[in-house]
């Protein structure tokens, strides 16, 4: 007897699919997937089918059965105490030769801050539809943009996600292209996430052997993106997913989580769920910091799950070079016995190869020697 899936029933009754028309009526609305939401949708589009989406028998480790987690840091005392700083320091290089993921406690960042941070990514996502349709573009150049969903266009499904980017380093927008519902927040965050980046590109440094200004002075926190990302709550969560699998295309990002959770992190060959710690932050090694590292350090991919709670929501900040700057393995990394792993090469190049082929297979592999 051959088993069917529901789905594969449904598809055999349906008319011809016209998935292009089908993104641009979704990606013309300017709306995104709160849209959908707020008119009352009850079944998921078909253009955010996943094959596999969030079955927990395909590989998925839960929360509640997990005895492995990502490594937690403090980083109290890093500035003052040498000794503490070296210990944190080991534990910086284990976390990223091992894992590419980790969360940090006591970064100096207040819990107040990151609540308000939230809060705010809540009320742009949350307020008129009429009002969230003025910042609506793919027009990727524009220093603030609300879309749903990067690569539409390119990805075999759509995620169930929508984002407000604010591109904030080295120039920040003026301060009348931001949303008045979210403005201060989002430059007082800005403000104190570039001040932690600038610390933990100094850890990284020293985990790499290096001087402890190595990665700054190479332009590794030159430019900042801030993803406000709104997961909606999902009608029919096991058909899609919150974001699919992927590494990040940075030096590194730092996430900040509500308490819905949903974040996993593939390590050996199982997903890790990643629980929300209030006041902490998510770290995690971006493609660019692998290619840089000469592969000592690790970019991993990861996803969130679709849920039928929610929102969830997330904020990550992109830590990166220059578009046209070239880079490649650190020289100081290389030698007979560890030669360069990668072509040297430019974010430019880096993304135009990432967008062409969509998210899932990490675009590394395309520019190793």
């Amino acid at each position: 007897m051959v088993v069917t899936s529901t789905r594969d029933s449904e598809a055999e009754t349906l008319p011809s699919y016209d998935r292009k028309s089908e993104l641009m009526a979704f990606d013309d609305s300017k709306s995104g997937v709160q849209g959908l939401v707020e008119n009352g949708v009850e079944k998921v589009p078909r253009m955010f089918y996943c094959e596999h989406s969030n079955d927990l028998s395909w590989g998925v480790i839960s929360a509640s059965n997990s005895k492995i987690s990502i490594p937690i840091i403090d980083l109290t005392g890093i500035h003052d105490d040498p000794n503490l700083r070296d210990g944190v320091v080991g534990k910086v290089r284990y976390a990223c030769e091992k894992w590419g993921f980790f969360q940090v406690v006591n970064h100096g960042i207040p819990t107040q801050v990151l609540d308000e941070m939230i809060k705010g990514t809540r009320m742009f996502h949350q307020q008129d539809a009429e009002l969230r349709k003025e910042y609506y573009t793919r027009d990727f150049s524009r220093k603030v943009a609300y879309l749903s969903n990067y690569t539409l266009y390119e990805d075999p499904y759509a995620d169930w996600r929508d984002t407000i980017a604010f591109s904030l380093a080295p120039d920040h927008p003026k301060a009348q292209e931001f949303p008045a519902v979210c403005r201060d927040i989002v430059v007082e965050y800005s403000k104190k996430i570039m001040v932690l980046g600038y610390a933990l590109f100094e850890l990284l440094s020293e985990a790499l052997g290096l001087d402890h200004f190595h990665l700054k002075e190479k332009g590794c926190a030159e430019e900042l993106l801030l993803l406000c990302n709104y997961y909606p709550p999902c009608p029919e969560p096991a058909l899609t997913m919150g974001n699919k699998e992927h590494s990040d295309g940075d030096i590194m990002t730092i996430l900040l989580q509500d308490q819905m959770g949903g974040l996993q992190v593939l390590h050996d060959s199982q997903w890790i769920c990643v629980p929300p710690m209030h006041g902490a932050l998510v770290v995690n090694i971006g493609d660019l910091l692998q290619l840089m590292s000469n592969d000592k350090f690790i970019s991993v991919q990861h996803r969130v799950l679709a849920n039928h709670q929610g929102p969830r929501i997330s904020v990550a900040s992109f830590f990166r070079t220059p578009i046209s700057k070239v880079f490649g393995p650190i020289k100081e990394l290389v030698c007979e016995d560890h030669l360069p792993v990668y072509r040297e090469i430019s974010l430019k190049d880096y993304m135009a190869h990432r967008y062409a082929s969509g998210s899932g297979i990490s675009a590394l592999l395309h520019f190793k020697l």
